[in-house]
């Protein structure tokens, strides 16, 4: 299984669709805190529709709580400052894809200390950013992709003519 790490996330919408996300795949969705929101809020609850039963949760008070309950986690951190695009990287079972806060992205002293985990999804010159649910499903299919699917329905049951 992977991991979807988001630390201080502040768009509720967003997490929403990230939990639905991690629902639907299994990865575990770990929020670090502070949140730009409460976790009843309704819109959250909302985008994440009426997969909450699938899902696991964890929280921390902050990022260095993160670290310390999750020792020699497998982290990539998505960025675009990156110098490498999420696909070159290699991705296996367990590891920790993380998600900085909508408006600033990840810490620069983290990123810069971790430049080789550091992934980016290529956009065109003049675009900033993709949406934070977004660029999670992006980058987590990747890593899904390259996995295998694990415990992932593959097919579905095609109508016949």
């Amino acid at each position: 299984m992977l991991h979807i790490v988001l630390v201080e996330p502040e768009i509720p919408q967003n997490t929403g669709n990230i939990a639905r996300t991690c629902a639907a795949t299994g990865c575990v969705l770990h929020l670090v805190e502070p949140l730009g929101f409460q976790l009843d809020d309704r819109r959250m609850k909302r985008a994440g529709l009426d997969y909450w039963h699938l899902l696991d949760v964890r929280m921390y008070p902050g990022l260095d709580a993160f670290f310390a309950q999750n020792p020699g986690a497998r982290c990539f951190y998505a960025t675009t400052k990156a110098p490498r695009a999420y696909h070159e990287a290699t991705y296996r079972d367990g590891d920790y894809l993380v998600f900085g806060k909508e408006t600033r992205g990840l810490p620069e002293e983290l990123l810069a200390a971790h430049p080789e985990r550091c992934v980016r999804i290529p956009m065109r010159e003049g675009a900033r950013s993709l949406n934070l649910s977004n660029s999670v499903a992006v980058i987590a299919f990747e890593a899904l992709r390259q996995t295998g699917f694990e415990n992932l329905k593959r097919a579905g049951a095609f109508p016949r003519a």
